[in-house]
Formats: structure tokens, sequence, C-alpha cells
């Protein structure tokens, strides 16, 4: 299983793979631990007590629980269990929650056990997945537990963030392991796993070695805590002035994050100096360059993050579009942002080094009720504090309630006056998403420890099918399966009843069948669904696509769209974005029973009827009921018919349109992960045969549109995708990263670019927003202005009443293109498409490949404007 190393072999490129033995069978447990520790000394590390304790009691052949605070170096013990597998010439498995975090660690292993040897598994995307070292999410080793059980090939399995262990809706996907894999060798790893007895007796009993529990309270750097009651303001800069910065701000809203930050603007924490070095990061000059060249906020939201970049200010949560989140982190990590404004998910697979976290509240809400913060979370964000190698200590700062404050402010000013005091107008708190706290709170937070995990552990269709689908003795495993679970003995006697009502449903949907003794021995069911070895709930869904797509009408007239609706009715909500759509509706809906003198009650009811835009429902829920009964498994609640990105293709919208069609300057990051998937699914779920000409033009219009906007969602993706994809060992120490992309690589696809700017152009010009037109296309010898174009088009005008947007205006035959066989700027006339179909005018352009390429988008230069 993969390389093994040679005299040769560049230590620098794959240091611990060249510190394996010859072969599997030639060494000494001691001189694999010492193999490892020349690799520790040689990094110049010096291993802290829990670190060498775990890392000996792995190359002793035991489970580990490695139970320390965060920045103890866990990363390090994983890699010795890692680097101990492959001397054996066994398999591991490195599991997290997060597919960022996962990608984040397939590197670094290629860093340091060679490229050949390490495997990623994400649901989408699959590399090498036949080599020694995987990394993947917790559900991906759970499916394969399923269905291979004690015969998976998986003899080591490393669990980080275990804690998720009590996820409300991921946690069974980290037990499932820790019931099936009685072959294996576990690492479980965090911060805040609470009590570890549990876990140490069933690793103990399931695998039959020993289990080690280690566990630290010492951190590499030590945390003061204060609570303050002062106003935000006053704290952040009280915090800068003492030296405490950075500071992360701690909201639990994207919107709480975005008012910080504005709210911070009226007053300087970076000096003259310290703003100027942040200019030439952003510019890319100089040491303090965050990237290779000047930095693009190019999108609407992206002038608000410059503002709050140039003052020393990063905003950081989902929302943001993933440039603007690793600019913020890249500028963090130079030094060069005293303040950064973000969400709770700051504690897994964020590169943000702070000295500072600063919790705004100790609520939230959790998605059922705003509760006060359990120990864990609140343990698991300060843990964020301190930067290992720059800090002696980090702190911990939390707020008062703010009304509190207030009111303390009024009693001071009013002094002992007891008229005055008598007077006082008391502040009262949020009715809603509050749950009060104090001074004692904080305390209870930083002293008591983390709440015990609790089993998430749900019986599903899918679950049956994988387990019951095995070679042989399924029925026997699932019976061990519930009988083993983490649950009292009445939750698992549920468990077993909720197993057989879904068995039935199974048998009753011959999904599942019992095989007659007399055709022979072995196993006495059988599974008719087809299912891959990457069975998943969203393979099923996938499957309803590949099923229903040949029920479309090709001959419709609206085949590429109806295609898309299907598409989206398989992919997650993006709630935000569906609430927009429909407060629109109830916005137009409103203005017209108004106008038609509808009394207010009426109007309100109307209004509740009211929905989102669901295309093609009757369609989308006819076909998926009927599937879903021969599929149970996938749940009538998993078909979502809507029209996002439907509507940006059917009106042929820009990013930067739809987001401000529907003001969701804070949520970029939202819509873009959206149509991500969208084209994600499109191009890997919707069969070749199924895509015409205008379905391939739709793929390609979401694909430069995503492109256009923030290219980093689709590089990975699309190298992990290509088959001939290695990825690259950096330097010790060193981060592989994608280089910057080359839109003008691929002519098919930047001629699609290409017809989008003009096509975008001529809809700004239909629209006669010659303010705008004019910011989309340079000049030759002049630049265009508002005016210019107004004069430029008065021609046309008089000829005909409009420009045409339509569907046929914008098809490709609109275009004519003439590519440049030397490399240079291509001849592009753009026929300007008319009510009467004369179609005699049109736009003679330019491309700028040169230029195109380094700003990342086509240059249109705009000759002239001619019949």
């Amino acid at each position: 299983m993969g390389a093994r190393p040679t005299a040769a072999m560049d230590q620098a490129a794959a240091p611990l793979l060249a510190r394996l033995p010859p072969s599997p069978h030639d060494f000494t447990a001691d001189d694999l631990l010492n193999g490892f520790l020349d690799y520790v000394a040689e990094r110049g590390l010096e291993l802290y007590p829990a670190q060498e304790e775990a890392i000996l009691e792995i190359f002793g052949g035991k489970n580990v629980i490695l139970n320390t605070p965060t920045g103890s170096g866990k990363s390090l013990v994983a890699a010795a269990m890692h680097f101990k597998a492959l001397a054996e010439g066994m398999k591991s498995y490195y599991t997290c929650p997060i597919k960022a975090l996962v990608s984040e660690k397939f590197f670094s292993l290629c860093n340091d056990f060679g490229p050949e040897n390490v495997g990623m598994l994400t649901g989408d995307a699959a590399v090498n997945r036949d080599a020694p070292i995987i990394c993947c999410t917790a559900e991906i080793l759970a499916n394969i537990a399923l269905r291979e059980g004690e015969k998976a090939l998986c003899d080591y399995v490393i669990m980080d963030e275990f804690h998720y262990y009590s996820d409300r809706d991921r946690g069974a996907a980290w037990q499932i392991p820790l019931l099936t894999l009685p072959q294996a060798r576990f690492l479980l790893m965090s911060a805040t796993l609470g009590g570890t007895e549990f876990f140490q007796e069933e690793l103990t009993r399931l695998t039959g070695e020993q289990t080690a529990v280690i566990k630290s309270t010492v951190r590499p750097v030590p945390l003061d805590f204060e609570y303050r009651e002062t106003p935000l303001h006053e704290t952040v800069a009280t915090l800068v002035k003492s030296g405490k910065a950075p500071i992360y701000i701690v909201s639990f809203t994207q919107r709480g994050c975005a008012e910080e930050a504005q709210n911070l603007m009226s007053q300087d924490y970076c000096t003259k100096e310290e703003k100027r070095a942040i200019t030439a990061a952003l510019a890319g000059a100089g040491p303090g360059s965050a990237f290779g060249g000047p930095f693009k906020f190019s999108s609407p939201y992206g002038r608000e993050v410059q503002r709050f970049v140039r003052h020393g200010i990063g905003l950081h949560h989902a929302g943001l579009l993933p440039k603007y989140r690793l600019l913020v982190e890249k500028l963090a990590q130079q030094g060069h942002l005293k303040i950064i404004c973000g969400t709770d998910t700051l504690g897994v697979g964020v590169n943000i080094p702070i000295r500072t976290v600063l919790f705004t509240k100790l609520c939230k809400f959790d998605g059922e009720k705003t509760a006060i913060l359990s120990v864990r979370d609140f343990q698991q964000i300060s843990g964020r504090a301190g930067r290992k190698g720059f800090d002696n200590q980090g702190s911990v700062v939390a707020q008062a309630p703010e009304h509190v404050i207030e009111n303390m402010r009024l009693e001071a000013k009013a002094g002992n006056d007891p008229a005055k005091r008598r007077k006082i107008v008391r502040k009262k708190p949020p009715e809603k998403g509050y749950v009060h706290w104090d001074r004692q709170t904080f305390e209870r937070l930083i002293q008591s420890p983390p709440e015990p995990l609790v089993s998430r552990f749900q019986v599903t269709h899918g679950m049956l099918v994988n387990v019951l689908g095995r070679e042989e003795g399924g029925c026997l495993a699932l019976k061990r399966l519930i009988r083993g679970t983490h649950d009292r003995p009445a939750v698992r006697r549920q468990h077993g009843r909720t197993a057989m009502l879904l068995f039935r449903s199974l048998v009753e949907a011959r999904i599942i069948e019992f095989v007659p003794r007399e055709d022979g021995p072995g196993k006495r069911l059988r599974i008719n669904a087809d299912l891959q070895e990457d069975f998943s709930l969203n393979h099923a869904l996938s499957l309803y696509v590949l099923e229903t797509v040949g029920k479309l009408d090709p001959d419709s007239g609206t085949y590429p769209l109806d295609l898309l609706t299907l598409v989206e009715s398989i992919l997650e909500n993006p709630d935000l974005i569906l609430q927009k759509q429909l407060d629109r509706l109830k916005t137009e809906k409103l203005a017209e029973l108004k106008a038609a003198g509808v009394e207010y009650e009426q109007r309100m009811e109307e209004l509740e009827k009211l929905d989102y835009p669901r295309p093609n429902r009757e369609f989308i829920y006819g076909t998926f009921n009927d599937y879903a009964r021969r599929h149970p498994w996938v749940g009538q609640e998993n078909i979502r018919p809507k029209g996002v990105a439907r509507e940006m293709y059917e009106q042929y919208l820009s990013f930067s349109e739809y987001i401000r069609e529907y003001n969701l300057e804070r949520a970029e990051g939202l819509l873009l992960r959206y149509v991500s998937e969208v084209y994600k699914a499109l191009v890997q779920t919707v069969p070749e045969y199924a895509k015409d000409s205008d379905t391939i033009d739709m793929i390609a219009y979401f694909r430069a549109l995503i492109r256009g906007v923030d290219s980093s969602l689709l590089d990975e993706w699309e190298r992990l995708r290509d088959p001939s994809f290695q990825p690259r060992a950096a330097a010790p120490g060193g981060a592989v990263e994608p280089a910057a992309f080359d839109v003008t690589r691929n002519v098919k696809e930047f001629t699609v670019l290409v017809r989008n700017e003009l096509f975008f152009f001529l809809r700004a010009l239909a629209r006669r927003d010659y303010e705008v037109a004019a910011e989309m296309v340079e000049g030759e010898e002049a630049p265009w202005t508002a005016d210019r174009l107004d004069e430029a088009l008065r021609g046309y005008y008089a000829e005909h009443a409009a420009i045409r947007t339509d569907p046929a205006a914008r098809s490709p035959s609109n275009t004519i293109i003439h590519p440049a066989e030397d490399g240079g700027s291509w001849v592009v006339q753009q026929i300007i498409a008319d009510p009467e179909d004369h179609n005699d005018w049109m736009l003679d352009c330019k491309v700028d490949i040169d230029r195109s390429r380094d700003a990342g988008r086509p240059v249109i230069v705009l000759r002239r404007i001619a019949s």
C-alpha cells in the first residue's frame, strides 16, 4: 500500500515518509518511535507532556482519548498514528466535521507522507481513494463502517473534534464507527470532551485493547478572564490600548457581525503607518502582501469589506464570499488587523491568530430556542485566544447585557440623589433573542467542565439498507448494532421497534426480499435497490434526478429550465434567499390588494397564502412521491422545489444584479455556495445524454458566473475531479494553495464569459442605465461616459423603440467572435436585437486578452455603436 522510502528520497518533500522502515516487517516498536521523534526534533518542536504520553501509548498499540486544550498539538499526535499505520502496511482514516478542514488536512498530510500515500473522500469528490491514508468527513467513514463492519479495510481511526458526537443532526456518524469497527485502533481528540470514562470502557470492550485517556488543562498560552460592564466600543478601545489586539469579537448572527464592525468605524485603532501597510498588502506590494497582486473587491458587498479592512477591522462569517474570508485570515496572520468581527464558527477549521476573544453575548439561539451558551461552546470559542509563539497570555472577555450597562450608567449619573434615582427610566431587556446572564454566569462557564457527550443515534432506512446489504450476516449485524448503541436499554428497545417498522416498509417496497433456502447457502436477504459503493441520501436523490430526467419534454421550449428546477429540488434550501423571494411577492401582492381596495384583515389573509416560487411543483412532487414509494429511505421531506438558480438564468442576471435585486449584500457567500452546488449537480448528476446544446450553454453560464465572482469554490472541486490530478507537496510548513486561475486559458469557457459580459452591458443599455453601463466597458481613445453612450444610441432609438433582452436576443449567434491566433486581442461584434428583428445595429468591440488575464474577467473595449 503506497510508496516506501528510498535512499534518494528528499526528506524535506515528505519528511515522515522518508523515515519509514524499508518494509512493514523490518523494525521494532522502538525503531518506529525513534524515527518519529527524530522528525519532531528536526522540526524544532518540544513535546508537551500530554503529547509525549499520547504518542507513547499509540506506539504501544492502545486506543487513545486525547482531551487537551486548543493549540496543544493534537495534530502531531494524529500524525504519529498515521506514521505507525503506514509503517505497518495498514490503512488509517482521519475524520472531522467540515469538508474544508478535511481538505486542509489532506494537503498537510500530502506534505508529510507524499501525495501518493494520501487520499480524500468528501461526498462530491474523491482523490486516490485506495491510498493508505484517507481524509474524510465522519459521515463517509460511518457509511463504510455500516456497509463493511469488521471486514472494512480500516485499521486506525482518528476522529478529530469528537465533541460532534453530541451534535443533534450529525452525532450518529461519530458513534457508528465505535459500534462497528472492532478491528481498528482509535484516537479520539477534542478540547472539550467532558467525561471520558464511558468512551474508555466502550473502546476497550469493542477492540479488546486497552484505552489510554490523556487529559490536560495546561494550555501552551494561559488565559485570563474579564467581565466588562462598559459599552462595547469602550471595551474594545481599552483592549487595543492595553496591547490585547488582535481581538475576535464574537456575535451569533451575521447581521450582528456587520453591525458591530460598522459601529467600530467611528474610532481609529490603527496608526497611519499601519493603515499604509494594509493598503500595500491589498495592492500586492511588499512583504505585507496578502496576495500576489492587487486584491479585487468586485462584488456588491466588497466596498463595505474593503472599508472595514482598510480601517484594521475584519469580517468573518459564512455569509461572506470565500475570497473575503481568506483575505481576512491572511491579513490577520500577517498582523494587519486589530479587530475581527465574526460568528461563533471560529472554533473549527479557521486559521485566524487572535490574542483576545470578546463575547458580545453569553446566550444564543440554538435552532429551537434562545439559551445560555453551553460550557462546551463557550470553551471551544474561548480556546482560540492566545497565539502560540506570539503571546505569553491570551484573554477572554465577556460583555454584560447592553441594557444592564445602560442602567448602570443612568444610576451612576443620578448618584446618591433619591429624587434623580426615582426619575430613572430603566432600559428593559430585549423581548426576543435574549436570556439573562451576569458575572456569575460567566464564572460558571469558565469553571465548569463541559457537559457530558450524549448519544444522538437514530435508525434510518439508509442505515438498514447499508447493513443488510452485507455479503453475509446482515440481520445479525443490524441486531448487534442496535443492541450496542450508547443509549439506555429503553431507548435501544425503541431503536429496535423503529428498525422493524423500517424493515417492513423496505420489504413492502420490494427493496428487500427473502431468498428461499432451497436456493442454496448464503444470506437469506437480497437488496434489490441499485446501490453504488458511495450510497448515501445525496446519492439516492441523485438517482431520482437520473430516473426523472427522461420524463421531461426536450421539445417543450423550457427544457433547460425544467431540468434546472429538477436539480434545484434535491438541494438544501437557501432559506434566507427564499424568504427574500417571498417578501418580494408579498410586497407586490400587498400593493395590488391595496389598489383594489381590499380590507386590511383580508389583505393579511391573502398574504398568508403566498409561498416562495416553486416551479413545476406538481410534476416534482408527483414524480418524487412515486420514487419515494420505491426508495423510502429518501424521506418525503427531502424534495424541495424552488427557483433561485432558475430565476437567475431565466432573467439572465449577473451575480451582482441578483444580490442587489434582493438586498443580499450580507449573504453573498450563501448565494455563491448555492449556485456552486447547482452547478456541481448539473455537471455530475445530469447524464450526458440529457444535456442538449441549450443545457450545455446553461451549465457554462453558471460556471462563468461562479468563476467571475470567486473561483475558489470551483478550483479545488474541479482539480479533485480530474483523474490526472496529483496534489503537490509544499515545503515543510508551507501551505499548498492553488495558483491564480487564468480565465483566458480555456477558449470555449472564456467565450462564454465574453458573451455574458456583453449581454449584461446590453441589458444596462436597454434600461438606459448609462452610468452602470459606462463602468462595464473601456474606451479605445476616450473613456465611455453616460452622456457619450446616450449620444451614441440616439440613432438606434430613432429607428427602434427598444433593445430586446429576451432569450432569443441572447442567442450565441448574435455574438460574432474572431479570436486572435497570436494570443492578442479578440475582435467581437455583438448584434443588438430590436423588436422588428432588423438587427441592423451592433457593438463593435475588442477584448483585451492580457488585461483580462490580469483582471480575472473579460475586459471589453467598446470601439463604437453603429449600424
